[in-house]
């Protein structure tokens, strides 16, 4: 007799497993090689400037080539991803970069490095949209978002590790051992991923593939479901060509599609002028290098904590609920920032609140993208939000420059950088319908049999 199996019904009913730990604990690890890997030339940026007599200005194309490597893989290689899975471009991504970061130790001008950094950051791009879509296929609807966001994470952790790990080999070993440390790992890992890392089952039964691996998958979830020749698998999506750009656009998507690109970009712009500017501007201000330089630390942990805390707050609530008040406030501490009278406590609480809202909010723009499209645009969808996001990773540290340079007072720039939050916002609030959550789409509903 033919069984009818709901696969995304049979995750939701049931608890988080080994065999979905494991699944995102590799997604967690391709995210914290991803963090490592790219803060890697910020942290080896001062030994190169001594060894190679160059100044610190001529490294601005190398930091530059490896986020538009970033921004080309993350466009090109999530429509692959929905064309011919997760899997083999989350795979492929992980041992490319891993052997682009081995062979960046060769290089012997800044030519080189500039070429190596955007060849590398080719496969950077295509992590995070992969990893997204697959740990959210993974976790149950209750505890999507915060499974999702808590994977982001290692992005961060990636970005610590990567800073006591460079402090530690660069004295003894020099700058190139950096390098070497952040290839051999994902190496390592892309290895591991070969033989313990599934597709995607939703994928799979929308293209009618390895429907035998769907059936051990389940059943490595729920070990009492009954799968296998005679299964029909519903994924409650109608079946649709994957990896087109343009399906962005289609079905009523175009409204919302166009509006996460924009707080993509207006976020990334805000993230990463704070992330490069704000010890800068704080050591100017008076302070000393040492304050200047925990006070940029403290971002980071308020992101951290952001996205721990956000995570589980929208899955007992909305995405709109809890980020549209999230960027407001945003707006208010930036503006804080930039208050010369602030105490020490109030100025870093102000730069805390900023993080745990701006890097914390980024992480939970990703999972709104993943949660918004279909199976079939998922990859595609979270991947050319985050490419053209990474447009803006671009413009917010050359205009926080030019702020700079016109000599302006700090409480004019950092009323200027609140601005993209609270458009952040108006986004936010512009968006006429909830995410489509997998699981309760109304496109029809897709069955693949075997």
């Amino acid at each position: 007799m033919e069984s009818q199996i709901d696969i995304p019904a049979l995750i939701d009913r049931n608890k988080v497993g080994g065999f979905q730990l494991r699944v995102l604990l590799l997604c967690g690890l391709c995210i914290l090689m991803d963090g490592f890997d790219v803060q890697a030339m910020g942290y080896v940026a001062p030994a190169i400037i001594q060894e190679w007599h160059v100044t610190k200005a001529s490294l601005g194309p190398v930091f530059g080539a490896g986020l538009l490597g970033m921004l080309v893989g993350s466009l090109a290689f999530s429509v692959l991803a929905d064309k011919i899975g997760r899997r083999p471009v989350l795979i492929g991504a992980t041992l490319f970069f891993s052997v682009c970061m081995l062979v960046t130790p060769w290089a012997s001008s800044l030519e080189q490095l500039q070429v190596l950094r955007f060849i590398t950051g080719l496969g950077l791009g295509a992590i995070m949209p992969n990893v997204m879509a697959l740990a959210g296929e993974y976790s149950p609807a209750r505890r999507r978002v915060t499974l999702m966001m808590l994977v982001s994470c290692g992005f961060t952790v990636g970005a610590v590790v990567g800073g006591l790990v460079s402090a530690a080999l660069i004295p003894a070993f020099g700058w190139r051992a950096v390098f070497y440390v952040g290839g051999l790992a994902p190496l390592a890992i892309g290895l591991l991923m070969l033989p313990l890392l599934p597709e995607s089952m939703q994928f799979l039964v929308l293209r009618g593939r390895r429907t035998d691996k769907v059936a051990q998958w389940l059943r490595a979830i729920d070990p009492t479901v009954v799968a296998g020749a005679g299964s029909r698998y519903l994924v409650q999506e109608a079946p649709q060509k994957g990896g087109s750009v343009l399906a962005l656009f289609r079905a009523g998507r175009a409204w919302t599609t166009t509006l996460l690109w924009l707080v993509n970009f207006l976020n990334l712009l805000n993230l990463y002028f704070l992330s490069n500017w704000l010890p800068t501007i704080i050591k100017d201000a008076g302070l000393s290098t040492s304050m200047a330089v925990l006070a940029g630390t403290v971002l980071p942990i308020g992101g951290t904590i952001g996205t721990l805390v956000m995570g589980q707050l929208i899955d007992r609530s909305s995405f709109r609920r809890v980020l549209i008040p999230s960027f407001l406030v945003a707006a208010v501490a930036i503006v804080l920032i930039g208050r010369p009278e602030a105490s020490l406590l109030f100025l870093f609480a102000s730069i805390l609140v900023a993080g745990f809202c701006i890097v914390g909010g980024q992480p939970a723009v990703n999972a709104l993208a993943g949660s918004y499209y279909p199976t079939t645009l998922r990859s595609t969808g979270i991947g050319w939000s985050l490419g053209v996001g990474r447009i803006g990773s671009i413009v917010g540290p050359v205009l926080g420059g030019e702020l700079i340079r016109m000599n302006w007072p700090n409480s004019t720039i950092f009323a200027i950088a609140a601005v993209p939050a609270l458009l952040s916002a108006v986004m936010l609030w512009l968006m006429e319908r909830p995410p489509v959550v997998e699981g309760a789409v109304a496109d029809g509903m897709a069955a693949a049999g075997h």
